[in-house]
C-alpha cells in the first residue's frame, strides 16, 4: 500500500516484506531471541529488520503508530478467534446430534428443581444442550461482525497526514470495513469483550454440561457412563471412577467468567484513546478463547463417549407420579377447568401415595370417585410414552418433531447419515 502510495518506493517495500519474513522465520526457530532491552515485539521486529536490509527497514513504520497496529493486531486475533470457535462448538453439536439419533425412543424424567417431572426423550433432552450451543453460536458470529474492521491507519489517535489508503490495507488483512473514529478505534475493545462474553456463556452452558453428566454418572442416577479416557480413579479407593473432565469443565466457568469481569473492569474508566491500562486486556482475551477452545474439545469427546443405561431411565419414570399432569390434561379435554382438573390430579397423586402404588394402577371407580368423567380411555393416557407423543407442537418432545429437529441441525450442520460432517 505504501508503494502503491509513493509512500515509499517499489524495491523497498520488497525489501521490507522479504526481510520481514526472513525476521518470522528466524525468531520461529530460536535463531533470534527476543531482546528485553527493545522494549516489545514491535521494536524486536523492526531493530532486527534493519539490521537485515539497512534503511529500507526504517521505513516499515510509516504512517503507523503501535497504538492502531495493535488493535489491528487484536481484531484479527478475535476474528480468527471467532471462526475457530465456531467449528468447535459445531463439532460438539454434531456429537449431541448422533447420540441424540441413538435415543430418539429412549424414555427418561424430565426435572425442575431437580425433582422428577415428567417424561421425555433422552434425544429432546441432549438437543436442549444442543440449542444452547446454537445460540453461542449465533453470539460469537455477531461479536465478529463487529471485530471486522480495520483500525490501521488510526495512527496514536488522530490518524495521519499522509496519503495512504486504509480500504486498501483492510482488504489486504481481510477485514470488511474501516473504523471510523481514529479516537475511538486506537482505545476500543468492545469486541474482545462481546467475545469473551460469549466465551463466559459458552462456558456456563458447559458447566451445565459437565454438572448433569456428573450426576447422572453417580450411583443415586446411574444413567450414564463415560469414556474411561474421561475419568480417573482414586488414589485411595479402588471401586471409584470419578467423572473429572466433566469437574473441571464445569469448574472452568468461574475462570472464563472471570476474564470477562477483568476486561469490563479494565475499560471502564479509561478516558479517549489509547492507555497503557489496555495490555491488561490481552491475557484475559487470550486465555478466555484457549480454556474454551480446550473445554469444546474434550466436551466433543466425552459427549461421544456416553454409554446410557436406558433401562435405568425408563424405571425412573415409573417412581414419582411423573403422569400426574395427564390427569389434569385428560379432564381438561372433557370439560373441566385447568385449575379443578390440577386439584383433582394432586388428590389422585396423594392417595396413591398412600396405597404405595402409581398413578397408572389406581382402578377406574377411584378415578371416578374423584371426578365422574373419568373413563376407561383414561388409562391410554398413563401410558409415558404416548404421554410424550401427545406433546406434539413445535418444540415439544413428540417423536415427529424430535425427528424434525434433528433432520433441520443435520441439515444445518451439513452431517451425513452417520453424523459426519457432508
Amino acid at each position: 500500500m505504501l508503494a502503491a502510495q509513493g509512500l515509499i518506493t517499489a524495491d523497498d517495500a520488497k525489501k521490507i516484506g522479504e526481510g520481514l519474513r526472513r525476521v518470522e522465520a528466524q525468531l520461529s526457530s530460536g535463531e533470534l531471541t527476543w531482546d528485553d532491552a527493545l522494549e516489545d515485539v514491535h521494536m524486536n521486529v523492526e531493530a532486527r529488520l534493519i539490521d537485515q536490509i539497512g534503511e529500507a527497514g526504517r521505513r516499515l513504520h510509516t504512517a503507523r503508530s503501535r497504538n492502531d497496529q495493535v488493535a489491528t493486531d487484536l481484531r484479527l486475533y478475535a476474528l480468527a478467534s471467532a471462526e475457530q470457535l465456531i467449528h468447535a462448538i459445531d463439532e460438539v453439536r454434531a456429537a449431541l446430534v448422533v447420540q441424540a439419533r441413538k435415543h430418539v425412543d429412549t424414555l427418561l424424567p424430565g426435572y425442575t428443581h431437580l425433582q422428577r417431572a415428567q417424561p421425555v426423550r433422552l434425544a429432546h433432552h441432549l438437543l436442549a444442550y444442543e440449542a444452547m450451543l446454537e445460540r453461542d453460536r449465533g453470539r460469537l458470529a455477531d461479536a465478529a461482525h463487529r471485530a471486522d474492521e480495520s483500525p490501521l491507519g488510526s495512527g496514536a489517535l488522530a490518524a495521519t497526514t499522509l496519503p495512504i489508503d486504509r480500504e486498501r490495507t483492510a482488504r489486504a488483512l481481510g477485514f470488511s470495513d474501516v473504523t471510523h473514529n481514529s479516537l475511538d478505534a486506537v482505545g476500543d475493545r468492545d469486541f474482545a469483550i462481546e467475545l469473551v462474553a460469549a466465551c463466559a456463556l459458552i462456558q456456563v452452558h458447559l458447566s451445565r454440561l459437565g454438572e448433569e453428566l456428573v450426576l447422572w454418572t453417580s450411583q443415586e442416577f446411574g444413567f450414564a457412563k463415560i469414556g474411561e479416557a474421561y475419568c480417573s480413579g482414586s488414589s485411595l479407593m479402588p471401586q471409584k471412577m470419578n467423572p473429572d473432565l466433566a469437574e473441571l469443565v464445569r469448574g472452568k466457568a468461574g475462570r472464563v467468567v472471570g476474564a470477562w469481569v477483568t476486561l469490563v473492569t479494565v475499560v471502564k474508566g479509561l478516558p479517549l484513546a489509547y492507555n497503557k491500562d489496555l495490555q491488561e486486556t490481552q491475557e484475559p482475551l487470550y486465555d478466555a478463547v484457549e480454556t474454551v477452545s480446550a473445554c469444546l474439545a474434550i466436551a466433543k469427546g466425552m459427549i461421544a463417549s456416553l454409554q446410557f443405561d436406558t433401562a435405568r431411565m425408563r424405571a425412573a419414570i415409573d417412581a414419582g407420579h411423573l403422569v400426574a399432569t395427564e390427569l389434569a390434561d385428560y379432564l381438561v379435554t372433557k370439560g373441566v377447568p385447568f385449575r379443578e382438573a390440577h386439584d383433582i390430579a394432586g388428590h389422585l397423586v396423594r392417595v396413591a401415595s398412600e396405597r404405595g402404588v402409581e398413578l397408572a394402577a389406581l382402578d377406574l371407580p377411584t378415578l371416578q370417585a374423584a371426578h365422574p368423567s373419568f373413563a376407561a380411555d383414561v388409562s391410554e393416557w398413563l401410558d409415558p410414552a404416548r404421554a410424550v407423543d401427545r406433546r406434539d407442537l413445535t418444540g415439544g418432545p413428540a417423536r415427529s418433531r424430535v425427528l424434525a429437529e434433528l433432520d433441520r441441525i443435520e441439515r444445518e450442520l451439513g452431517l451425513g447419515a452417520e453424523g459426519d460432517a457432508g
